[in-house]
């Protein structure tokens, strides 16, 4: 196996075992034996867990921003709503591992792992824009999405401890969310108001934004 295909199969070897664990819980041990090689190979190929912890990180920051990536095709509830699903199964598929890299882990504090988290809400932050077919932000729309993307990486977090809300719900309502938080905004600012208006009249009666508007006129009456 060449070098830099054994780099490869123990940066995916150690991806699903911080997937399954917190990365804290994994020894340089566990991953050689799962590569089924010896530890100083191990060491032959990454100077230590840590380096070994930011590549598969690398690769999972990949994936997970690669998952906001959606075609600017059709309402945009329904889009935020297939990217929430591919963002939980994301969150499902590397559980532990999301949540130590969110709430503490091995390399937290390192200046790779800080860029690699950031360069993923970056990701975010501009695919929300391109939907909303906007190049250069107000303040306040700013203020909204890079809101809602910390809004669905905490909901992620909670949800992981007990997952005691159905997904389905939280996906939808993580879509609402995003509603909720441009139409306060709108509230204060006019230019934050024909965007949402721009929004709203493009959105079916069926869709997410739709649903939302129901729930709530059914609340007022």
């Amino acid at each position: 196996m060449g070098v830099e295909e054994r780099r490869q199969q123990l940066i995916g070897v150690a991806l699903e075992l911080f997937s399954r664990r917190s990365p804290d819980e994994v020894s340089i041990d566990e991953i050689a034996s799962a590569a089924g090689i010896s530890r100083p190979l191990v060491y032959h190929y990454f100077p230590g867990k840590l380096s070994l912890y930011e590549a598969a990180l690398q690769r999972a920051s990949d994936d997970l921003a690669a998952r906001f990536v959606e075609p600017a095709e059709g309402p945009l509830g329904a889009r935020l709503l297939r990217v929430m699903g591919r963002y939980f199964d994301f969150v499902e598929e590397h559980g532990p591992g999301f949540s130590a890299l969110m709430r503490g882990g091995p390399a937290v504090g390192s200046s790779t792992t800080n860029a690699l988290v950031d360069s993923v809400r970056q990701a975010a932050y501009v695919q929300i824009l391109s939907h909303l077919d906007v190049t250069d932000p107000p303040a306040r729309l700013e203020l909204v999405v890079r809101s809602w993307i910390s809004l669905a990486e905490s909901t992620a977090l909670i949800w992981l401890d007990g997952r005691r809300i159905p997904r389905a719900e939280l996906e939808t309502q993580l879509v609402h969310d995003f509603a909720a938080l441009t139409a306060v905004s709108a509230a204060y600012d006019e230019e934050m108001g024909a965007l949402l208006r721009r929004v709203i009249e493009a959105e079916p009666a069926d869709g997410p934004f739709g649903d939302l508007v129901g729930r709530l006129s059914a609340l007022a009456s």
